[in-house]
């Protein structure tokens, strides 16, 4: 009787050991290429600079660092947004950032993701802003987005030339530059 009681607890025990105890939380890379955000006549002068920055998801855990350099006053705040798509501003400010405050410096920040960030994340719909005393509605920007490697000018690109991993149409993912099959 012994016997089977501690047969079925090893059996249970090497049981719970084989199963994983929840999803995997292998460590999802994204970055970010900081550049002016649009420009006109009036902010052409005070928009200037650039920047970059890595993002680190593990689990629910995002965890930002960057540097940026060229502006043409102290950065005053950076935050990271949420946006209805990529390259398209968003008025949902999601997570703010620790940021030197410098015409140089460095921008790092910590949080850990709802499920609409996490959601947007992975589908190109969050950025980073980096506003400045003489641009105070917005300096640098970038969409954080699939670590990738990056080509340089003149480089001839194979196949898809963007990343169709992150929610693009079915129709705009062929080589047929018109989308049409």
């Amino acid at each position: 009787m012994a016997c089977r009681i501690i047969a079925r607890y090893v059996g249970f025990m090497l049981l719970a050991l084989a199963v994983p105890a929840g999803p995997s939380l292998a460590a999802e890379s994204f970055t970010a290429d900081l550049g002016p955000v649009p420009l006109d006549a009036a902010s052409r002068a005070n928009v200037q600079g650039r920047g970059e920055a890595t993002a680190t998801v593990t689990g629910r855990s995002l965890t930002i660092s960057g540097n940026f350099a060229g502006l043409t006053s102290p950065a005053s705040e950076a935050h990271v947004y949420l946006s209805s798509y990529i390259g398209v501003p968003g008025p949902m400010q999601a997570i703010n950032l620790t940021i030197s405050h410098g015409a140089d410096g460095v921008l790092s920040g910590s949080s850990n993701l709802t499920e609409k960030q996490s959601a947007a994340l992975r589908s190109g719909r969050l950025y980073i802003m980096i506003n400045s005393q003489n641009a105070p509605a917005g300096n640098l920007w970038g969409w954080l987005l699939p670590a990738h490697d990056e080509v340089q000018a003149g480089v001839p690109q194979q196949g898809d030339w963007f990343q169709p991993h992150v929610g693009t149409p079915l129709r705009w993912r062929s080589s047929d530059p018109m989308g049409q099959r």
